[in-house]
């Protein structure tokens, strides 16, 4: 399949004309606008002669530096109708590694969505030679100065370039052109820019096909970063499918805007089951024996039920009829959380307990588990609608070649596999070897042939005495706990293992009113002697099963949750291991 993402944009465009691409909701506004096809083609086009009259083109490195919006992925295509290659930062990145990835990519202009990224870009343009141009998707901000235009203002340059100029771009565009450079979250070292081509979406789009029903009369609800790499080509397929793209700024908003939009499909990662499993316990916890019992009996149901569905084997009639039951009592309402109509939701970026997952395939939802990277364009495995392991990451992908290396290493072969990391050569060469990625990744092949993704390489830790120990196996059997929110162990060349801990504070706030212990803070509470015996009791009962050298021995409980704004936790939710350790050193010492 020989295209470029433009390619598909402008067949679409004519297919699909006036109806709906883009939903949203502008900040401070309660009723959603949409975007058309259409509409999207013209601004797309007004971005691409605006960028021409600047003088950018052909590799052009250009940033986008905002939160989910329409005129991010306005800015995206229009800046791959030049031929330019789209540089994308984390709304919540720092001043700093905004400066790093200016600095290597020597980027000329950036877009830019609010204020504060507006002044993380200027402090970065005063320190650097590169950034000249900065454009701001917000109309109504004061500008600092002449290097910054309003988005209004950088379109209307548009009507500087002759239609013939841009069609004559447009038709040098080449499937093999690079698109992107997606700098890696960088949970541990120097971020590394990763380099997708064109080549590589289209080939995506191809296998995502052959595993995924995906029509156009589904609608995607798009809250997760288009900065990372799976929400982006998730929404690259939505546009290549003709999908209606509700994207949402604040992902924060999520749960209360799911009943509004009620979408058939959604990008997930682990971290959103775990905080929605969390408010239905606590709900769980106030109801009657009564109505807990009735709930209790309508997800072992589901389960049930959906023990079948996963061999892709019909239930007995007798079943079929007590989940019809379980459906209006319970399951039903479950599925309300998520808007009502959710078909599928891809869900990916870390580990996921086999028991969360159990649990929301026994509501009727299909969380479609899998497994990838940005270095292979996202999928590398994931669930079939049929036939599912919930203890795997599902099925290799249609034309993607996995096998296991040294130390169980996952390595990746196929057309979705990156280039290399811009300008890091020697980094790359470590990685890429004979055509394989090396993922970094410990993994097994399940009975069934379901990749088992083990654990990262280089977080497993060994003990002062010798033993090889995986934090993920630990951290994943601990954090089923209803009073565990946040968990990081420790125990590299340690005599024993330790752990911070993060509290569901409101579970714990209920439990110390039931126990009537005062306190004056969340940080009183997590002090209390009698709060940590009886986590302690907790935890021992959870680790029964561990090898002596696996349990944890000591743990200290945090106030503080692991989140982005805190640098705790990446856009995608997912630990920040080393900076963790790093911040908390004191306090871990204090536990050897």
């Amino acid at each position: 399949m020989k295209q470029h993402i433009i390619h598909i944009l402008k067949d679409r465009v004519k297919k699909y004309g006036d109806r709906e691409v883009f939903r949203f909701r502008r900040r401070n506004e309660k009723e959603y606008s949409s975007l058309s096809w259409n509409e999207l083609n013209k601004d797309v086009d007004s971005v691409s002669k605006a960028l021409i009259h600047l003088g950018f083109g052909y590799n052009s490195k250009i940033g986008i530096f905002g939160d989910n919006s329409p005129k991010w992925s306005i800015a995206d295509y229009g800046i791959m109708g030049i031929r330019g290659v789209v540089v994308p930062f984390f709304g919540t990145a720092t001043k700093e590694q905004v400066k790093y990835i200016v600095d290597e990519t020597e980027m000329e202009l950036m877009f830019v969505g609010n204020e504060e990224q507006m002044e993380k870009a200027k402090w970065v343009s005063d320190q650097t030679k590169s950034l000249s141009h900065i454009v701001v998707f917000d109309d109504d901000i004061q500008l600092p100065d002449k290097r910054f235009k309003t988005w209004a203002a950088f379109i209307d340059l548009a009507e500087k370039v002759e239609d013939d100029k841009l069609k004559r771009v447009f038709n040098e565009v080449q499937a093999d052109d690079l698109a992107t450079i997606i700098y890696t979250s960088g949970t541990t070292g120097e971020p590394k820019g990763v380099m997708l081509g064109h080549d590589n979406f289209i080939h995506a789009f191809a296998i995502h096909d052959e595993r995924l029903d995906v029509t156009d009369k589904d609608i995607s609800m798009c809250f997760l970063p288009l900065s990372h790499v799976f929400e982006r080509t998730w929404s690259f397929y939505m546009l290549y499918k003709g999908v209606v793209n509700v994207l949402l700024e604040n992902p924060r908003e999520v749960i209360d805007v799911l009943p509004v939009i009620r979408p058939t499909m959604m990008c997930t990662v682990p971290r959103f089951f775990e905080k929605t499993k969390e408010g239905i316990e606590l709900e769980y916890e106030k109801w009657p024996k009564s109505k807990q019992n009735i709930f209790n009996w309508s997800i072992a149901t589901g389960h049930k039920y959906s023990e079948y569905k996963s061999r892709s084997a019909k239930a007995p009639v007798f079943l079929q009829i007590k989940k019809a039951i379980a459906d209006k009592l319970v399951l039903k309402k479950l599925r309300g959380i998520f808007g009502g109509n959710i078909r599928m939701m891809p869900c990916s970026g870390a580990a996921i307990r086999p028991e969360l997952l159990k649990f929301f395939h026994a509501t009727g939802l299909f969380v479609n588990f899998g497994y990838g990277a940005t270095e292979t364009t996202a999928t590398v495995s994931c669930f079939k609608s049929d036939v599912y392991n919930f203890n795997s990451c599902g099925t290799i992908m249609p034309d993607v070649e996995v096998k296991l290396g040294a130390e169980n290493e996952i390595l990746v072969k196929g057309k979705t596999v990156f280039r290399g990391y811009y300008n890091k050569a020697a980094e790359t060469a470590k990685v890429l070897v004979d055509g394989w990625y090396k993922t970094g990744d410990e993994g097994q092949f399940a009975e069934d042939g379901n990749l088992v993704m083990k654990d990262r390489i280089k977080d497993l830790f060994k003990t002062s005495v010798g033993k090889y120990v995986s934090p993920q196996k630990i951290e994943l059997l601990l954090g089923q706990d209803p009073y565990i929110e946040q968990i990081i162990s420790i125990g590299d060349n340690r005599k024993y293992i330790t752990a911070l801990i993060v509290p569901t504070m409101a579970s714990l706030i209920v439990y110390a009113k039931e126990a009537g212990l005062n306190y004056t803070s969340d940080e009183h509470l997590v002090s209390m002697v009698e709060i940590k015996e009886m986590m302690q009791k907790r935890i021992d009962m959870l680790q029964k099963g561990l090898a002596s050298y696996e349990r944890i021995v000591k743990f200290e409980l945090l106030h503080e949750a692991f989140t982005v704004d805190n640098n705790a936790m990446t856009s995608t939710l997912k630990i920040k291991r080393n900076i963790i350790i790093n911040k908390y050193k004191e306090l871990i010492e204090s536990m050897y």
